[in-house]
């Protein structure tokens, strides 16, 4: 992967990058982009190398030029790892994608695992785990104990460590494999594994090693959703986890007055609470809690949030 990320595979090219790269984080960004142009006259197949052409573009006000690194992007990279399709969306010159590319989800946060709890926990004031655990205690019977709760997209643990006194069994799954490296030094889940949330049953990886359909009472998924998009996909296999009158709780970014789910500059999708209380209702969830709540700061300002907390009938 080297050519398609940190070097173009030319030592000429990567010392005009490494300008670039400066220009750029001394705000020139449209030095750097002139800069970083000259590096892929030498290297033109360097995916990483087109990707920045279009942020200092983008930066430096270029949109047309952003757009059209973008789509060059697009062309070469063909696992998504850079998510070409999310940023020509937002531009406003392609439909926003129903799900970002699932190499793209795995590779931003295994890059984020070692820094992502001091980041979003101390830095961001990150609540959404403390709440959501909240919201799933006023429908947990008085001292008693879910048999089996399974955290999906669980991250480094952050919410297992709120649910794991709780649970008989507490199993975790998420995209990255540096982010299970990081939940499983918590020692509280019992099983741990891979999972792809925009697949269906039989490839997510949610019931591979002989887990069962059904085994769940409580399936959480705290700061999950926006890194899906459409909603449609995760579900069936939300439903597939469950029990019957087994707990779903979650969050979501708000979407405000916007309708359905809309891409943000953040590549991230804000959900409005009216397109997830219908998805619910459509797949015959009873919904016992709506809750909307401050979940993080973003760029220095309150990131409104709502939680969810439905039950699968009887």
């Amino acid at each position: 992967m080297a050519q398609n990320q940190h070097s173009s595979g030319d030592v000429i090219a990567d010392r005009r990058a490494d300008y670039a790269r400066m220009l750029a984080e001394s705000g020139d960004h449209q030095a750097a982009a002139e800069l970083i142009e000259q590096a892929l006259e030498l290297a033109p197949l360097w995916t990483a190398g087109w990707f920045r052409l279009g942020e200092y573009s983008e930066k430096a006000g270029q949109q047309d030029n952003a757009v059209k690194a973008y789509e060059k992007v697009a062309e070469l990279d063909e696992e998504g790892i850079f998510a070409a399709p999310l940023k020509l969306a937002v531009l406003g010159a392609a439909e926003t994608p129903e799900q970002p590319p699932s190499r793209y989800v795995e590779g931003l946060f295994d890059d984020y695992a070692d820094r992502f709890e001091t980041s979003l926990v101390k830095k961001l004031d990150y609540s959404v785990p403390e709440k959501l655990a909240a919201l799933i205690e006023t429908a947990r019977p008085s001292g008693e104990r879910f048999h089996c709760a399974v955290d999906i997209g669980c991250g480094t643990g952050l919410l297992g460590v709120e649910i794991r006194d709780w649970t008989e069994r507490l199993e975790g799954f998420d995209i990255s494999t540096n982010m299970l490296a990081k939940a499983e030094e918590k020692g509280i889940y019992h099983h741990l594994s891979q999972a792809d949330l925009s697949l269906d049953e039989e490839t997510s990886g949610l019931f591979a090693d002989g887990l069962e359909k059904g085994r769940a009472d409580l399936v959480a998924a705290a700061d999950v959703m926006m890194y899906l998009g459409s909603l449609e996909t995760v579900m069936p296999l939300v439903l597939a986890l469950l029990e019957r009158r087994g707990l779903f709780a979650f969050s979501v970014e708000d979407a405000g007055e916007e309708e359905g789910f809309v891409l943000q500059p953040s590549l991230r999708y804000a959900h409005s609470q009216t397109y997830v209380s219908n998805l619910l209702a459509a797949f015959g969830m009873e919904i016992l809690q709506i809750q909307k709540t401050t979940i993080r700061k973003d760029a220095g300002k309150p990131l409104s949030g709502i939680l969810f907390l439905a039950a699968k009938p009887a």
